[in-house]
């Protein structure tokens, strides 16, 4: 796995959890599936940034948020 994509999926993790918010609940608020949701946090999709953007406006956090 890269790096990257492990770093993506722990924050979306972290913020959707602090958001208590379900991979399912997520899934509808973004318009993705929600095995795309799981397989993001596991670091194992490689996530556009078109969905990226898509998860952190479910999630109403800013983008960067999950680059960190």
């Amino acid at each position: 796995m890269n790096d990257i994509l492990r770093k993506i999926g722990y924050n979306l993790r972290k913020y959707r959890e602090m958001k208590s918010v379900t991979q399912e609940e997520l899934s509808i608020l973004c318009g993705l599936h929600r095995n795309y949701i799981g397989s993001v946090e596991k670091g194992s999709r490689n996530i556009s940034i078109k969905s990226l953007d898509k998860i952190a406006k479910g999630l109403n956090i800013n983008i960067n948020k999950l680059l960190e």
